[in-house]
């Protein structure tokens, strides 16, 4: 008789993208990419490292950090290009379809909390504005107000967002050089050659800057794949490079240059006006229009970032933790505004350093379980119609993989324990762990379909053709699913 129990693993947000469905270009990406890397953070960073070095030092550190995260989150973002999944979905396959909600779960935290402290600057550049032209004063209010705005813009989907990036980046760029080049002046006015200047003090290096930049996308490098899954491939295609091409060139220019320019800009702040906060700057040193225009456009920064790296992160962890109860997408983008506010970020953004160290050691050894997991242990198959069966492959012990969940033990502890080296302990150790933990005892008790078939191209999707169909609806059968071929 057949199993019309419902399934507790599918519901509609979480099951794989088609390639109709695949909605964004490369220059999309690209403007999706800018929005999501201005975040005010990096100004910090750069503001901190130029008391201890050059100006080059600064860049360099931040540059040849993110062009590190960038080829990490361009090798995640595959899952999303082949297979069309979720970064929470993909999950269950190196962590089980119950072990998964952990580490899951906690990128969405991460992201939700992320997204109160984008939102709080938003809304302090949105009272600034508010209070010079009206006398009213309340930041919260406009907190409050932002916040709901974007969660609305992030709930009409990822063509919205695709669109709004549009406006949202050339508007960034145009903030960007406006605050470059009037620090710049400012710093020569105080005889301060920037390109030949060299800090003396002893607060920081040059290594822990790059550290530190890293451990700002170790979450969001890995769970691209809820973006990258909606980026136009071409199917059928067997070139990784090609295949990827819309993700790839976007990650590795979009993210490094851009966030070196604002790690940059962070630091000739400092110089001219002894500040590394654009609000501040903005309102110190502007008036008139510049001053209503360039405030306006830290608000769309702030809001470019939070709806692609913070809220859909976050809302696609919570759904697929809520597939049970079949919570839906805007349920799940609520909830991540609801949680990133009751941790009261204006708090967080004091101790940020501290907070960035410890998820960024947490998640680093995430990312190294899932790129060997992907591209070693299961060379880029992937049975995925098992992701969505309760009595599947990845139920494993008790629906937790051992392996995954002993080798984020090992690598995120190691990197919280030297924590200064978090990226570079977690990353590694992470991978290490799983593929020996793996290969030497958990694929003897649980095989996997697409490992004994000696990597049949049957587990391939966009490469040989293939939509993965998930039926969603209520009443459809425990566990069935069938596969699309390309005509």
């Amino acid at each position: 008789m057949t199993n019309m129990k419902r399934n507790n693993l599918v519901s509609r947000d979480i099951v794989p993208v088609h390639g109709k469905d695949r909605v964004i270009s490369g220059f999309g990406f690209f403007n999706i990419w800018v929005g999501m890397a201005v975040i005010i953070a990096t100004f910090m960073i750069g503001g901190n490292g130029i008391d201890s070095m050059s100006i080059w030092g600064v860049a360099s550190a931040i540059l040849i950090a993110n062009l590190a995260i960038a080829l990490i989150g361009s090798l995640s973002g595959d899952i999303g290009i082949e297979h069309g999944l979720s970064f929470a979905a993909y999950m269950r396959a190196p962590f089980g379809t119950a072990g998964v909600h952990l580490p899951a779960v906690s990128r969405g935290i991460v992201a939700a909390i992320w997204f109160g402290i984008q939102t709080y600057l938003g809304a302090i550049a949105i009272n600034a504005l508010v209070a010079k032209m009206t006398g009213f004063d309340s930041w919260f209010v406009w907190y409050v107000v932002f916040a709901a705005v974007q969660i609305i813009n992030t709930a009409m989907g990822i063509k919205a967002i695709d669109r709004f990036a549009v406006v949202a980046a050339p508007s960034i760029i145009v903030i960007s050089f406006w605050l470059l080049f009037k620090m710049s002046g400012m710093a020569e006015a105080k005889g301060i050659d920037i390109l030949a200047y060299e800090g003396t003090k002893t607060t920081t290096s040059w290594f822990l800057v790059m550290v530190a930049n890293m451990g700002f996308w170790s979450a969001l490098a890995v769970d691209i794949p809820n973006i990258t899954r909606y980026i136009k491939t071409t199917k059928g295609e067997k070139s990784w490079v090609k295949r990827n091409w819309n993700s790839f060139w976007p990650h590795i220019t979009a993210l490094p240059l851009v966030q070196t320019f604002m790690g940059v800009i962070g630091a000739v702040s400092i110089l001219g006006a002894g500040n590394w906060n654009p609000i501040e700057v903005i309102q110190g040193t502007a008036s008139g229009w510049a001053y209503v225009v360039l405030l306006l456009m830290i608000v769309l920064a702030q809001w470019s970032t939070n709806t692609a790296a913070n809220l859909i992160p976050a809302a696609l962890t919570f759904v697929n933790a809520g597939a049970g109860i079949r919570m839906s997408m805007v349920t799940g983008i609520v909830l991540a505004g609801i949680v990133g506010t009751i941790v009261q970020p204006w708090a967080i953004l004091n101790q940020l350093f501290t907070y960035l160290g410890y998820y960024g050691a947490i998640l680093s050894a995430v990312a190294g379980i899932i790129i060997c997991d992907y591209y070693v242990i299961r060379k880029r198959r992937l049975n995925v119609n098992d992701l969505y069966r309760e009595d599947g492959q990845f139920k494993y012990d008790g629906g937790v993989n051992l392996a995954g969940m002993l080798a984020w033990i090992i690598g995120g502890g190691l990197a919280l324990y030297f924590m200064e080296y978090m990226y570079l302990v977690g990353f590694p150790v992470g991978f290490i762990a799983y593929y020996v933990l793996m290969k030497g005892w958990y694929l003897n008790r649980h095989k996997q379909a697409e490992v004994e078939s000696n990597y049949s191209d049957e587990y391939l999707g966009t490469t040989a053709g293939r939509d993965w169909d998930i039926p969603f609806e209520v009443g459809v059968p425990s566990g069935k699913s069938v596969t699309t071929e390309a005509v």
